[in-house]
């Protein structure tokens, strides 16, 4: 079963209906057993990350997620999913994460204001190494995007894929191990997004 976390940060259903669509059994939790009993878990999100933290805090999720991280469970990130995985984000003022890879999160500064904050439309993933999960996929994809704010990680290497938007190029993929992230949609970017997750839910990490 695939848990998706239910941390009150929006988007759950269109993650479901995705995995739905591929013949796949995927539950909405905001509990912690939920979470600890899924062989593979899905850490999506839209909102800030100030309230996304304090929800997390205040239903007493950030153990549970830090023991299947740690404890080797399929995990992928979504978006704001992502962005709160590392240290900290300079949303809100300075918000701490759950620092399960180094670095920070960064606002769109652009110097052209024809680029509009946030991005929202599609972009292309440049992939720098392979992974399972982009098992299929060709470099320079497309995926569907919703962000002011991007990864920046503190160890390049945890960096699968790029993307340039704004005169930034940031980490649009992220991994380590048994985790794996995305700062794009998935389950909104058509038929490759469905074969990303595809891939995610038969990756045996």
């Amino acid at each position: 079963m695939i848990a998706i976390i239910d941390y009150k940060a929006g988007n759950l259903t269109s993650v479901k209906l995705a995995f739905a669509h591929l013949g796949l059994e995927a539950r909405i939790t905001d509990r912690p057993e939920g979470i600890l009993g899924a062989e593979r878990v899905v850490f999506p999100g839209v909102g800030s990350a100030g309230a996304a933290m304090e929800n997390i805090r205040r239903l007493g999720l950030a153990p549970a997620i830090k023991e299947v991280v740690g404890r080797g469970t399929p995990f992928l990130g979504i978006c704001l999913g992502t962005q709160i995985i590392f240290d900290s984000s300079e949303e809100n003022g300075v918000t701490r994460g759950l620092a399960l890879l180094p670095g920070l999160v960064k606002r769109f500064t652009p110097a052209d204001p024809s680029e509009k904050i946030p991005q929202i439309g599609w972009n292309a993933v440049s992939i720098l190494r392979p992974h399972p999960v982009l098992g299929g996929i060709e470099n320079e994809s497309e995926f569907y995007f919703v962000h002011s704010y991007y990864p920046a990680p503190g160890d390049r290497a945890d960096i699968i894929g790029e993307t340039t938007y704004a005169g930034a190029t940031f980490a649009a993929v992220v991994g380590r191990n048994n985790l794996v992230a995305t700062q794009f949609h998935p389950e909104k970017s058509g038929r490759i997004g469905l074969r990303l997750l595809r891939n995610f839910s038969e990756w045996k990490c």
